[in-house]
C-alpha cells in the first residue's frame, strides 16, 4: 500500500471520516518540521524586506501553523474525493487562507485588511495548495525514497 494511503473503512465497509489531527505522528516528522521552519524563516524575511501593508511576523506564524495543521489533510480529502469531509475541508482551507488573516488584520489594522485582502487570498490559496502537496506524503524521507525507487523500477 502506498504511503498516500487508501480510503479508511470501518468494519462492514463503511467509509470512516478521518479528522485532520488523527495522524499526530505525521506532524512530528523531522522533514516536515524542518520544511515548516524553513517556510517560516522565508515568511519572516519577506515581512521584513518586502514593503507590504499586510505582511508582518505574527500573521506569518498564524498562517504558517494553520496551513501546517490543515493543508495535507485538506489536499487528501480533495484528492481522495472524501465528500463527507469537504465541508470541514473547505472551512479549514478558508480559515488558513483567509479567515485567520482577516481576523488578525481586522483587529490590528482594518485599513490594511481592506486594501490587501483580495490580493492576499489568491497568493495564500496557491501557497496552501503547494504546502498541502509537499506535506501530503505519509512517511519518512527514507520511505519516500524507497517507494520512489520501487516505482521507477516498476515494482
Amino acid at each position: 500500500m502506498s504511503a498516500l494511503g487508501s480510503i479508511p473503512r470501518l468494519a462492514g465497509g463503511a467509509v470512516k471520516i478521518v479528522w485532520p489531527f488523527d495522524e499526530r505522528v505525521e506532524y512530528l516528522r523531522p522533514w516536515k518540521l524542518l520544511s515548516l521552519a524553513g517556510g517560516i524563516v522565508l515568511l519572516i524575511l519577506g515581512s521584513i524586506y518586502t514593503p507590504a501593508l499586510d505582511w508582518d511576523i505574527p500573521v506569518s506564524f498564524i498562517m504558517a501553523f494553520s496551513t501546517y495543521l490543515t493543508a495535507p489533510w485538506s489536499m487528501r480529502a480533495l484528492l481522495e474525493r472524501r465528500w463527507r469531509d469537504w465541508p470541514l475541508m473547505l472551512l479549514a482551507t478558508w480559515f488558513s487562507v483567509d479567515g485567520g488573516y482577516a481576523l488578525y488584520w481586522s483587529y490590528v489594522d482594518p485599513a490594511a485588511l481592506a486594501a490587501m485582502r483580495d490580493v492576499n487570498f489568491w497568493a495564500s490559496l496557491a501557497l496552501y495548495g503547494i504546502c498541502g502537496i509537499v506535506w501530503l506524503y505519509r512517511g519518512s524521507l527514507r520511505d519516500f525514497y524507497a517507494e520512489l525507487q520501487a516505482l521507477c523500477r516498476g515494482n
